[in-house]
């Protein structure tokens, strides 16, 4: 097996931001196991360059706070059901990522101590220095609060060197390139540009944290054969968002 030198690597503790959509297959809905075991694998790759890793995870596969406004649903109710969603993903990925040999933790920012330990800054870290996975669910426990934000806020909790930013397309673009084929690529953003821009890249209270602490984010295709291994020996896959 080819090992690389930690000092061989553009960034040594990494967040990555995995969607729920990440976790779909072909149906458009729910957890697809295939799809699951897919990012499990691409995470063991890098896990075993001696990345840090933590993750936080989103639940629009299961169900959105907003959706559920729209269905006549409290706002705040809404959300707290997709911070749930959020946990069923989480346990998910636990259990795919232990199968393959990967000691992982599921924190969550709401208290569900039957299935995950509660978010406890000071452990995850230990548990990041120890050398296993710590996935966060329920994003930041608030209404109002996207995952996108909870994935900004853990980053810098945790001293991350990067956010991962894990989607179904490139990277970055002016317009969603799965409806519009003429959208243009971005290599390179700045955060001033994509919130001037409108881009929804994570939203605009997530991308304010990461430009006032200066936290680069990578965008790029989950579904890329060993893209989030090549990001992390420096290869320049996808976009980059920085200053």
């Amino acid at each position: 097996m080819e090992r690389h030198s930690k000092n061989n690597m553009e960034y040594k503790r990494v967040l990555l931001k995995l969607s729920g959509e990440a976790l779909m297959g072909k149906e458009g809905y729910g957890i697809d196991p295939d799809t699951v075991s897919d990012v499990a694998s691409q995470i063991k790759d890098v896990k075993e360059l001696g990345v840090e890793l933590a993750i936080v995870v989103g639940g629009g596969n299961i169900y959105r706070g907003i959706r559920a406004e729209k269905q006549g649903i409290d706002r705040v109710t809404g959300d707290y059901m997709g911070m749930i969603a959020t946990v069923m993903n989480a346990l998910t990925l636990q259990d795919t990522l232990e199968k393959l040999g990967l000691p992982s933790r599921v924190q969550t920012a709401l208290q569900i101590e039957k299935v995950a330990e509660p978010y406890i800054r000071r452990k995850a870290l230990e548990h990041l220095e120890k050398g296993r996975i710590v996935i966060f669910a329920c994003g930041t426990g608030n209404p109002y609060f996207t995952t996108d934000t909870a994935a900004a806020l853990r980053a810098m909790e945790i001293e991350a060197d990067v956010i991962f930013k894990a989607t179904r397309v490139e990277g970055v673009y002016d317009k969603d390139p799965e409806m519009y084929k003429d959208a243009t690529f971005f290599q390179e953003i700045s955060y001033i540009d994509v919130l001037n821009k409108g881009l929804k890249v994570m939203d605009a209270t997530a991308i304010s944290l990461c430009m006032e602490n200066n936290l680069p984010i990578v965008v790029f295709n989950i579904r890329g054969k060993d893209n989030m291994k090549r990001v992390v020996l420096g290869e320049h896959i996808g976009t980059i968002v920085r200053r």
